[in-house]
């Protein structure tokens, strides 16, 4: 079997938060032997979360999200050998999402669209909304909205639960820097959803 029938556009559903460690432990381990069945089973555990937190990571467009995901499952294949276990293995993939979306966005640093056009905004569910939308999907899409630093901040720390450490590690950067972020997208999304303006630089990234 290839590597590329595994990882696909189909999502694996959540995995159980009662999770076989010790099951996921054995397909890691005959995976880097090159066993491509014992990935599937690890694709088809985690690819549910990976994908949710792709999907906010990329701003609600779902396409991208698929590719980003797709590309952290194939260098989770080639970097199994990196992972030591001193983690849950969901949480390596999490940070190895992250870091890919890192190495992308530099790949692209030239690109001028850093924060969604009204035209982006039509990727999102229930783009075509009533006047009586939930509150959910406008929360939605205002983190989509997000310039991309402060959005990272948001998703990690309070949709993912990371630590400020831990995502200052993550994206190389202070904890200073985490923090500003963080409270840059609180402020930004207090205005969003109260239907006012932040002003100055709201759409600069850094």
């Amino acid at each position: 079997m290839k590597l590329s029938a595994v990882v696909s556009d189909s999502i694996g559903p959540f995995p159980s938060p009662t999770e076989d460690k010790t099951a996921t432990l054995d397909c890691i381990r005959r995976a880097r032997a090159g066993d491509v069945d014992a990935f599937e089973v690890l694709y088809r555990e985690h690819s549910g979360r990976v994908y949710a937190l792709c999907v906010r990571l990329k701003a609600g467009d779902r396409s991208n999200a698929t590719e980003l995901m797709q590309d952290v499952f194939i260098k989770a294949w080639r970097r199994l050998e990196t992972f030591r276990g001193d983690c849950a293995f969901g949480s390596w993939l999490h940070r190895l999402a992250v870091n890919t979306m890192l190495e992308n966005a530099r790949s692209d640093r030239r690109r001028s669209a850093r924060v969604l056009s009204m035209e982006d905004t039509s990727l999102l569910p229930g783009a075509a909304r009533s006047n009586s939308i939930d509150l959910k999907m406008d929360m939605e899409e205002a983190v989509a909205s997000l310039p991309r630093g402060a959005r990272t901040a948001f998703v990690l720390h309070d949709v993912e639960g990371y630590q400020h450490q831990e995502i200052a590690e993550q994206l190389g950067v202070s904890v200073g820097t985490v923090k500003a972020q963080l409270h840059r997208a609180r402020r930004l999304l207090r205005a969003r959803l109260e239907g006012t303006k932040e002003e100055g630089n709201g759409g600069i990234d850094e």
